[in-house]
């Protein structure tokens, strides 16, 4: 265990208790009460977040300012630990010494540059594409596909775990129908569009299209998108008329999967099937920022219909020359490690599955990580895992994996639905086969906690960890986080 990170979490000014006190009420308080009504009605719907413990708030974070580990970030190839982005990033930006730090305009309105659109060239034919529109962030990227993209009389079809973005951006389409279907359920998936042709004509007679919305690995469960079943399905239902689209989400595979890191539509050869892809620079590749990748067509119907490529300012020059350095990375010896992701992987489901406590723990309902069934069988294992247990021992294995020095990702609503809570483990480059087994090390250890609380074996009501939080709990007046 780090003590400087344990010892962080424990102080009244820690992030772990800033966290839990910014959950206290206060649309009764006698300070908000005097507030004007604006900001009364503004606290009492904070209050519903408060309420449940799901109140966000901005924190500095324990892994990037002591020595606990990073099993939480999107950092996945580790280039902004180890400084390999930014050195490439200082290069990049060093071979243009008069760059401009603004862009000066949007994108159609005097925020163009040669810059820009050679980097947007050289992505897209490293993609296989005909055109890619660099901008500003992934969750803009869905939002200006969905929103400009689906033409009135179309259809969405989606997987109903596609991100927010994705919501975001079909709430704001002319589509005259948004369908979801079971994720990653192939045969739900026929039934959706069966449905769908049988009751829309135009569709039916290729006249309207439908446009299929999924996710090559979906963040918060860990599962990879079955894509060429998909498609294989729209070929067969469409009868060759090709109205049946797709829009592949390669947020969280960027950099990982495929040829240096190209995607999972590139790892499966289907770039010339694919419409659209969405790639980010905020992940593994350590930037910011996004690219939407289609044909020229695709390219101009963004650029005429989503409001953000008239409205909003255009990327920056630095920020393309991160983007740009990201990319001159992809394939160099150096930067070559979704294969340490892999064995990180394996070594975790290895630990996991091998444990003695693992049958009754997964038996009793204690414990349920998705993934860990039929790990051996799948050809590629994804940097993130989620842990489950019981919604109300929850934060007992937060916080004792935060005092263990050991930084995971608490995912609840409402982000996720209520009830379907979990933590969300991910692995990096530079994460180390000793740290991934001693964070299952440490899982077993609150999971004996938790078979000799419920078997009467302890005398006490809570783990360790979830005692002390709780004891300051008690001090300061506050509830919630599972406290007993």
């Amino acid at each position: 265990m780090d003590n400087s990170s344990s010892n962080s979490l424990r102080s009244s000014s820690g992030p772990l208790k800033k966290q839990i006190e910014a959950q206290r009420l206060q649309s009764q308080s006698p300070q908000t009460k005097n507030l004007p009504a604006f900001y009364r009605n503004v606290e009492e719907a904070l209050d519903a977040r408060r309420a449940t413990q799901s109140l966000f708030s901005i924190l500095q974070n324990n892994w990037q300012t002591s020595r606990a580990v990073d099993f939480c970030s999107n950092d996945y190839l580790s280039w902004n630990t180890t400084g390999l982005i930014r050195t490439a990033f200082l290069a990049e930006l060093g071979a243009h010494p008069g760059f401009s730090v603004a862009a000066g305009g949007s994108r159609v309105m005097e925020g163009n540059y040669a810059y820009i659109e050679d980097v947007e060239r050289e992505i897209a034919e490293w993609h296989g594409t005909k055109a890619g529109l660099i901008v500003n962030s992934a969750f803009d990227a869905n939002v200006m596909v969905w929103s400009a993209l689906p033409r009135p009389g179309d259809v969405i079809v989606y997987d109903n775990l596609v991100h927010a973005s994705t919501h975001e951006g079909m709430e704001r389409s002319l589509a005259i129908q948004k369908t979801g279907f079971d994720h990653n359920d192939t045969k739900a998936f026929r039934r959706t569009l069966s449905s769908i042709l049988e009751s829309s004509p135009m569709v039916k007679q290729g006249r309207r299209s439908i446009l299929v919305a999924v996710e090559s690995v979906y963040s918060m469960e860990g599962d990879v998108c079955p894509l060429l079943e998909l498609l294989e399905i729209a070929d067969e239902l469409s009868e060759g008329l090709g109205n049946i689209q797709f829009v592949v989400d390669e947020t969280h595979s960027a950099g990982l999967f495929g040829p240096d890191g190209a995607g999972l539509v590139c790892e499966l050869g289907l770039e010339k099937d694919i419409a659209v892809r969405l790639h980010t620079y905020s992940k593994a590749m350590g930037a910011c920022g996004g690219i939407i990748l289609g044909n020229d067509t695709i390219k101009s119907a963004l650029v005429n219909f989503a409001r953000a490529s008239i409205y909003s300012a255009s990327p920056s020059l630095p920020f393309v020359a991160a983007i740009r350095a990201g990319h001159k990375l992809l394939g160099t010896p150096e930067a070559r490690e979704a294969k340490r992701i892999q064995q990180l992987a394996r070594t975790f489901f290895e630990s996991l599955t091998s444990h003695p406590l693992w049958p009754k723990a997964r038996e009793s309902g204690i414990l349920a990580v998705p993934l860990a069934s039929g790990w051996k069988e799948r050809p590629f294992l994804t940097h993130i895992v989620t842990v489950w247990t019981r919604q109300n021992y929850l934060y007992w294995m937060l916080f004792h994996f935060l005092f263990a020095s050991f930084f995971v990702l608490p995912v609840k609503h409402p982000v996720v639905p209520i009830g379907e809570s979990r933590l969300r483990v991910t692995f990096h480059a530079e994460n180390t086969v000793e740290q991934v087994e001693g964070f299952v090390q440490q899982l077993f250890v609150w999971v004996q906690e938790v078979v000799d609380i419920e078997e009467g074996k302890s005398q006490h009501k809570a783990t360790g960890a979830a005692r002390e939080v709780y004891a300051w709990m008690k001090k300061e007046g506050l509830t919630g986080y599972g406290m007993v």
